[in-house]
């Protein structure tokens, strides 16, 4: 890969690049909805509401990606992973025809192993998420939802909390409506969503996400675990600096990283982002069940933190509110992954706050239990 320094600006263009020269190799993933989430989620809710939700209930996405783009061209895969990392992640990255090679806990260990492996196969690195290039390939997932949206509210404007402008005797335009305070459903665009909210690890996809919309109209959030201080984007932003070191056991294992130098420099950029919330185990597992039971869909722990702040962070809800009155937002939600098994997820869901470890990665392949910086 080349060095930053010579990388594309980070900008929607680039984005845009990006998207076009990986387009014939894009495994297209639908826009789904839930009108069960929709309503708890884009509209404002009663505390009520919310405790009655709760009870009906990498290396990860990198590693497998880089492994199937090596096979895909014919080169051979070195996949550096720590030993914590979890048996499903571990088995569909050898699947793909890497070779895992497995290193210590902290991030100085692993440096030193890819470096060992450099030396000795003349590989080059792709890292997980600093990079301009991978900011810009995680930024086209921006693109591909906000096509989506729109055509999701062209054929059925319902999805959508605002009625279509030209509708009744309101503002024929966007323009005519803007400047008619009284008429705040006019005021966007149908399909144009108001915020996305996208989980934050080590931050190349939510720096991409906030790189190509930047100046769209459309707001981005980044959501987090707190356990243990896995929340260092949060409290970055609190401390007016990045935090290095990130030491957490959270059910979130592709979150347990600090976030990039690079993808710093964005996410610190309130005009990007604008906003980091956190969420606790407990969110983070109702809403992962949510998803399972009502949208029928199989994701990690990781890929339901940001719809744990959308139902969950009190701050969030409240600027939600606040700013989007009784119709409220809508909100793209990002499921950031399925890096689990069946085994995995009947045992969070059973065990209660004695889970089985091993099936979480919180203790490694040799049965040691150790926090480590996992890159999402």
């Amino acid at each position: 890969m080349p060095q930053p320094s010579e990388s594309l600006p980070l900008n929607r263009s680039s984005v845009q690049a990006a998207h076009k020269a990986i387009q014939q190799y894009v495994h297209y993933t639908p826009v789904v909805t839930s009108t069960t989430l929709n309503e708890l989620a884009s509209t404002p809710q009663s505390p009520a509401a919310l405790v009655d939700t709760k009870d009906e209930i990498t290396e990860g996405n990198h590693a497998q990606a880089l492994a199937l783009a090596a096979r895909t061209y014919g080169v051979k895969a070195y996949i550096v992973m720590p030993t914590i990392s979890t048996p499903s992640k571990i088995a569909a990255t050898k699947g793909y025809g890497a070779e895992v090679i497995f290193s210590g806990s902290t991030s100085q260990e692993r440096e030193a192993v890819v470096e060992a492996v450099i030396k000795r196969t003349g590989a080059t690195l792709v890292p997980p998420y600093d990079h301009p290039h991978i900011i810009l390939g995680q930024g086209t997932m921006a693109l591909e939802l906000e096509k989506q949206i729109k055509e999701l509210v062209e054929s059925e404007p319902s999805l959508s909390v605002y009625r279509p402008c030209n509708a009744g005797n309101g503002p024929s335009s966007i323009d005519d409506a803007s400047q008619d305070g009284n008429v705040r459903s006019c005021e966007r665009r149908a399909g144009q969503l108001d915020a996305v909210v996208a989980p934050l690890g080590g931050g190349g996809m939510l720096a991409g996400i906030a790189t190509a919309l930047y100046r769209t109209g459309t707001r981005v959030f980044g959501a987090e675990p707190s356990f243990e201080g896995a929340d260092d984007g949060r409290r970055g932003l609190e401390a007016n600096q990045r935090i290095t070191t990130v030491r957490t056991l959270t059910i979130a294992d592709g979150l347990r990283t600090p976030v990039g130098k690079i993808n710093w420099t964005v996410i610190s950029d309130k005009s990007k982002v604008e906003g980091i919330f956190a969420v606790t185990e407990e969110q983070i597992l109702s809403a992962m069940g949510l998803v399972i039971e009502r949208m029928k869909i199989f994701i990690e722990p990781s890929a339901a933190v940001a719809l744990a702040v959308c139902l969950y962070n009190e701050e969030f809800r409240k600027m939600v509110e606040e700013e989007g009155g009784e119709e409220g937002w809508d909100i793209g939600v990002i499921f950031s992954g399925g890096n689990t098994t069946l085994e995995a997820v009947s045992k969070m869901f059973a065990t209660g706050e004695k889970r089985a470890e091993r099936a979480e990665a919180k203790v490694g392949r040799e049965g040691v239990r150790v926090a480590e910086n996992v890159a999402g």
